[in-house]
This record gives structure tokens, C-alpha cells and sequence, in this order.
């Protein structure tokens, strides 16, 4: 591993992703961040961030060399619009985006999965995180993290109002929850993945809710 890390966030306008960008580009031992994106961020001096349209990727991007892919990108269906449209971005996405890091030499991958996910269930989102997982774990990549938040508590661009009401009443009964299924902070998860991508450890490594604090108290701080 390089004593300076180079690192692409997918997702980088999402709730985890905002902050992840914002700690990576804070963390000492960042040497840049690569951040495509579908629109423009602010400028910074360690960031670049193209514009990029998912359907139809620059796969010949010197951009594409850096040492960890860092996936937070997902969606709802609602915002989707469709469940075809929802796994396309929760989905077909993230797969295309690791298969050219990896193309590219990506040794390490580090995304955002969910609680429960299970590419067997009848239901859309475990579903599609359950396949995203298989795809990414055949991907090829040296080191795997995938965390598996619940609920994720965190200052959303678009709240919902279902889950607006969840975000004030699930703190409160958090204790009587089983710990898998307790919220955690999108703050939380997005320390978590810096901690992972700046410590890769070989193989598969899924960490479940009720584990990203302990993991997020870990990252290196040069």
C-alpha cells in the first residue's frame, strides 16, 4: 500500500458519500480523491471529481488508477422511479464501476451494502444488495470490506416522510432493537470505509451494523 493513499468515491453526492468525501479529503494520509460524479462539486486541490454519465462510463480514464474503490453510491425506488431504474443505480452502477477499477489494477474495494441483504429475498432492496455483494466478491479485487448499515440517521437533501418519522422514533427504541437492526449515523458508516480503505486486510471482510462504530474509531491518522 502506498504511505499516501489514492482513493475514487462513487456516490460522493449521497448521504455516506458526502461525508466520506469530506473526511477523505480532510485525512492526511489521502494523497487525492477521484470522485466521478453526474454533477459538479465545489473545487478543492486534492479533489478531482469528472462528470460522468453512468450508462456509458470512460473506461480508458487514466483517472481509474487509485489504490480503493470506495462505493457508497444507492438510491430508493421511489426516487428511482422504477424498480428496473432502482437496480440500475443500486446495482448495474456499482458492478460496472468496480469491473473497470479492477480492469484498471483496483486492488482493494470497500462499499456500502445493507442490513439483511440477501440475494435470495422476495424483497427489491435486500435483493439487489444481495447480488451486488456476489458480483463484487467475483470481482476479482485483493481486499473486500462491505458494511451493512441499517437505517442510516443523517442530514438528507430529500427526507421522506416515512422516514423522517423513522429517523425521530427508532433512536428512542433503539435499545429494545436487535443490535443488527439498531440506526446507525451516516457519519458512522463513512468513517468506517475511510478505516477500511486506509487498513485493507486480505479476503471478504462484511462488517454488520451493530460493528461500523468500532471499525469507524479505527481509521489511521498518518
Amino acid at each position: 500500500m502506498h504511505s499516501m493513499t489514492r482513493i475514487m468515491i462513487v456516490g460522493a453526492t449521497g448521504l455516506v458519500g458526502s461525508e466520506l468525501l469530506a473526511l477523505a479529503l480532510a485525512h492526511p494520509a489521502v494523497s487525492h480523491v477521484v470522485a466521478p460524479v453526474r454533477r459538479t462539486l465545489p473545487a478543492h486541490a486534492r479533489l478531482l471529481a469528472p462528470v460522468v454519465d453512468f450508462e456509458h462510463l470512460p473506461g480508458q480514464a487514466d483517472w481509474w488508477a487509485v489504490d480503493v474503490l470506495l462505493c457508497a453510491l444507492g438510491t430508493t425506488r421511489r426516487d428511482a422511479g422504477s424498480a428496473e431504474a432502482f437496480i440500475r443505480v443500486d446495482h448495474d452502477y456499482p458492478m460496472a464501476v468496480a469491473r473497470l477499477a479492477r480492469n484498471h489494477g483496483v486492488p482493494n474495494l470497500v462499499a456500502v451494502s445493507a442490513a439483511g441483504a440477501d440475494a435470495g429475498s422476495r424483497l427489491l432492496y435486500p435483493r439487489s444488495k444481495g447480488l451486488l455483494e456476489d458480483g463484487l466478491r467475483e470481482a476479482g479485487f485483493d481486499s473486500i470490506t462491505l458494511l451493512r448499515p441499517s437505517l442510516l440517521l443523517g442530514r438528507r437533501v430529500r427526507v421522506r416522510p416515512l422516514e423522517q418519522l423513522a429517523m425521530r422514533v427508532l433512536p428512542t427504541l433503539a435499545p429494545l432493537l436487535p443490535a443488527r437492526y439498531r440506526p446507525v449515523r451516516a457519519s458512522a458508516v463513512a468513517a468506517a470505509m475511510l478505516a477500511a480503505a486506509l487498513a485493507p486486510q486480505p479476503g471478504v471482510r462484511v462488517v454488520e451494523s451493530v460493528d461500523i462504530g468500532s471499525l469507524a474509531v479505527c481509521a489511521p491518522t498518518h
